[in-house]
C-alpha cells in the first residue's frame, strides 16, 4: 500500500507542477495496468454507507454518480434499480468500469464536474457523491462542491460519503478528509437530512455520509 500511495502522490505532484491539478487522476488509472491493487481507493465493492442508505429507499428513480471510478457504486445502484448515469474525468476509468460491469444498463459518460452539460441539472433523484471532493485541492474543491446541488430534482437527494476532519496534522496529498462546517456548506439551498459519521472495520479513519432533499416545488393550483 505504501507503493501505491509513493506512485499516487508522485503522479499527483506532477499534475501540479504541469498546471493541470487534476491530470493525475487519468495518470494513475492508466498506469495501474489494469491491476485494481494499483487504485489506493478502490475497496472493490460498493461503498457500504451506500448500501446502508439504499436499504430505506423504495422507490428508486434517476441516479448520478459523481465520479464513479471503476463504477462499483454505479454497478449496485443499477442492480437495485436505478436508471444510473456514472462518470470520471478519467476515460481511462471509465473505459475500465465499463469492461468490469459489462452487461449492466448504465451510462457512462467522461466529464468534468466543473463543466458538466446543462441538461443535467434538476434530472437526477439521486446525486452520489463518494471520495472525490476529498481527493481534490481546495481550490477546487470549493468550486467543485456548489455545483452538486443543482443536479438535483425536485424531491431528489444529494448524499455525500468521505472522510471526516478529526483534528490530526493534514497528510501530504490527497485525501483531504473534510470538516463538518465544509461538509455542511456542500448542500447548499438543499434541505438537509443526516450527517452520520462511524468508523468502518477495517478503515482506519472516520466517515461521513451527509444526505439533503430538494424540497418539491408546490405549483400555483395546488396552493389554492
Amino acid at each position: 500500500m505504501e507503493e501505491v500511495r509513493r506512485r499516487m502522490l508522485s503522479a499527483y505532484n506532477q499534475s501540479i507542477e504541469s498546471n493541470e491539478p487534476l491530470s493525475w487522476f487519468e495518470e494513475l488509472y492508466s498506469g495501474s495496468e489494469k491491476e485494481r491493487e494499483n487504485i489506493p481507493w478502490d475497496w472493490k465493492e460498493p461503498h457500504p454507507f451506500l448500501v446502508e442508505w439504499v436499504e430505506g429507499i423504495s422507490n428508486p428513480g434517476k441516479a448520478l454518480v459523481v465520479g464513479c471510478g471503476l463504477g462499483e457504486d454505479a454497478s449496485f445502484l443499477s442492480r437495485e434499480g436505478w436508471e444510473v448515469t456514472a462518470f470520471d474525468i478519467s476515460e481511462s476509468a471509465v473505459s475500465w468500469a465499463k469492461q468490469l460491469h459489462e452487461g449492466l444498463e448504465i451510462n457512462w459518460a467522461v466529464a468534468d464536474l466543473l463543466n458538466l452539460p446543462e441538461s443535467w441539472n434538476g434530472k437526477f433523484d439521486l446525486v452520489l457523491e463518494v471520495h472525490i471532493l476529498q481527493a481534490i485541492p481546495l481550490d477546487i474543491r470549493e468550486q467543485a462542491a456548489p455545483l452538486l446541488a443543482p443536479l438535483v430534482s425536485n424531491g431528489g437527494k444529494l448524499v455525500c460519503i468521505g472522510r471526516l476532519e478529526d483534528g490530526e496534522q493534514s497528510q501530504e496529498g490527497p485525501p483531504w478528509p473534510l470538516t463538518i462546517d465544509f461538509i455542511e456548506k456542500i448542500g447548499s439551498g438543499l434541505e438537509p437530512v443526516e450527517i452520520h459519521t462511524a468508523i468502518i472495520p477495517a478503515k482506519e479513519s472516520n466517515r461521513y455520509r451527509a444526505t439533503w432533499e430538494k424540497n418539491r416545488c408546490i405549483s400555483q393550483h395546488q396552493m389554492y
